[in-house]
């Protein structure tokens, strides 16, 4: 057995059991490895944010880490954006990025690195192997390191000798710590502030929007009057017909402290206090009302499950009916033109029981979030870290993670070029997942920020540099070229068709949805 082995059979005992990866030469043990290690599923991505995206996404389904395999400092460096959105989610992810062997390292060959200083701002642990008979041992901390609460980034940097070298052992899995809860105290005092009777908002992020969790914070909620609201960009939101529904906090500042206005009592539930996305001249970027009291009964490293029900204990809410969402019929005519509001509404007409929705619409999807709450129960995945070239990558891990579920992936098609080669993985995997691309041939919402910010310009140079159009995408032969049966739609009806036929047949597609 090499090191290489003992680094597969290790993550293998700490029941990680996927790998997205990309790899180099330096990478070829751990690839041969794979021959031999069967209980690990490899996973090829074309391009590392697809790699990094989808480990995000199948952590974000199935609750524990898969592991990434990427090629050096470089390697890495392509998957940098999606792991800081998934650093934003919370996700447990263990990346293995292969080095050059030990003995090479002082030739400054061309592709060394400073593969530590490419991981730290997107990990919570890093650490570089010497020495095969260390490797097992390594990967069992890098998965604890991983699956700490809320959910960690940890990399594993293998020089390519401790995976060639010979190993002798194979790690058993370190013992977790387990989550933290808030203390009676905490709930005391939350509870004794809710029933004042003051205008409340429940910010709720994490486990909070899930299951269980969900359920309590609606009853505290119709015990008490407070309001549920989450992040605006939320990891996982379980939303739909028969569930609690949940506010969403509004992606734009001055909105979002127009929506919060006279809130009196803010408490937060695994979420942080809320600013804006950025900074904009004469506009807040800190969100919470003057005056208002902030008070946090869990912080995201805490059991948000275990406070809410014990809030809803001492609130006197077990027997309180918390409401829920009832579908209502949609009014759509199928002869006007398309646009996002329809693609939206007749999503909702057609998702599935029980699906997953992946959103990335950004300008096309933002303003008409309510619409999907009219749909069947499924499960919400949002762009957390605000780097665009996510969710298709997302939806790739999701789709590896929860087979047996339809994923729909709504994507503006500026972001969608960013990790395309999605598409060919979905279709090599044969992953049940929909991509609907918002074809506004743009970079709307840049257009929106570039008068937003006050530049003092918004004329052809600018312009130029926000349009898509010269030439257009050509999405329908995208998708077909990366393996992916898809088709254009260009009015509601044909949306529908398309749409409609997806939703009732398994496997890939993608619908080039054309906003003119």
């Amino acid at each position: 057995m090499n090191g290489a082995e003992s680094l597969l059979k290790s993550l293998v005992a700490s029941d990680v059991e996927v790998c997205f990866g990309n790899p180099g030469t330096s990478e070829m043990h751990f690839v041969a490895a794979l021959d031999a290690v069967k209980e690990m599923r490899p996973v090829l991505g074309l391009q590392e944010n697809v790699v990094t995206g989808a480990a995000d996404g199948y952590a974000r389904m199935a609750g524990k880490p898969a592991a990434t395999l990427l090629h050096l400092g470089p390697g890495l460096a392509n998957g940098l954006s999606n792991l800081h959105n998934a650093r934003r989610a919370s996700s447990p992810i263990v990346n293995i990025v292969g080095d050059h062997a030990s003995s090479h390292a002082r030739y400054d060959a061309p592709l060394a690195s400073d593969i530590a200083g490419f991981a730290r701002p997107v990990s919570d642990w890093v650490h570089s192997s010497t020495s095969a008979r260390s490797v097992g041992a390594d990967a069992a901390r890098a998965v604890a390191a991983a699956r700490s609460a809320p959910g960690q980034i940890a990399t594993l940097i293998l020089p390519a000798d401790t995976a060639w070298d010979a190993a002798e052992s194979v790690a058993a899995p370190l013992p977790l710590l387990p989550r933290m809860h808030a203390d009676g105290s905490t709930i005391d005092r939350v509870a004794s502030a809710l029933k004042r009777g003051v205008k409340t908002v429940l910010l709720m992020r994490g486990a909070a929007l899930l299951g269980d969790a969900l359920t309590a914070a609606g009853k505290i909620a119709a015990k008490t009057g407070a309001r549920l609201v989450c992040d605006t960009f939320a990891p996982r939101l379980e939303r739909g017909e028969d569930r609690v529904p949940v506010e969403r906090l509004p992606y734009f500042g001055e909105h979002a402290a127009e929506f919060l206005a006279g809130t009196e009592l803010l408490i937060l539930v695994g979420a942080r206090p809320p600013v804006s996305f950025f900074a904009y001249p004469d506009k807040p970027g800190w969100l919470t009302p003057e005056g208002c009291e902030i008070t946090v009964l869990t912080h995201p490293h805490e059991d948000s499950a275990a406070a809410l029900s014990a809030l809803m204990e001492a609130v006197d809410a077990r027997g309180a009916q918390a409401r829920v969402t009832r579908r209502e019929a949609i009014a759509l005519s199928l002869d006007g033109a398309l646009d996002a509001k329809s693609i939206a509404q007749i999503v909702a007409m057609h998702l599935p029981v029980n699906s997953i929705v992946a959103d990335e619409g950004i300008s096309s999807t933002l303003p008409h979030y309510e619409i999907l709450n009219n749909a069947a129960s499924h499960d919400f995945l949002n762009l957390t870290g605000g780097a665009i070239g996510s969710m298709m990558a997302v939806s790739t891990g999701a789709g590896i993670a929860s087979p047996d579920r339809k994923i729909v992936t709504l994507v503006g098609d500026g972001s969608a070029m960013y990790t395309v080669q999605s598409l060919w993985t979905q279709a090599r995997e044969n992953l049940d997942i929909v991509t609907v691309v918002f074809a506004n041939r743009g970079y709307k919402v840049l257009n929106n920020e570039l008068l937003r910010v006050g530049a003092a310009s918004n004329g052809p140079g600018a312009a130029a540099m926000l349009d898509l159009g010269r030439p257009a995408l050509d999405w329908a032969s995208i998708g077909q070229g990366l393996g992916v049966p898809a088709f254009r739609a260009r009015s509601r009806r044909a949306f529908e068709e398309a749409f409609a036929a997806a939703m009732a047949q398994r496997g890939p597609r993608l619908i080039e949805a054309v906003i003119e």
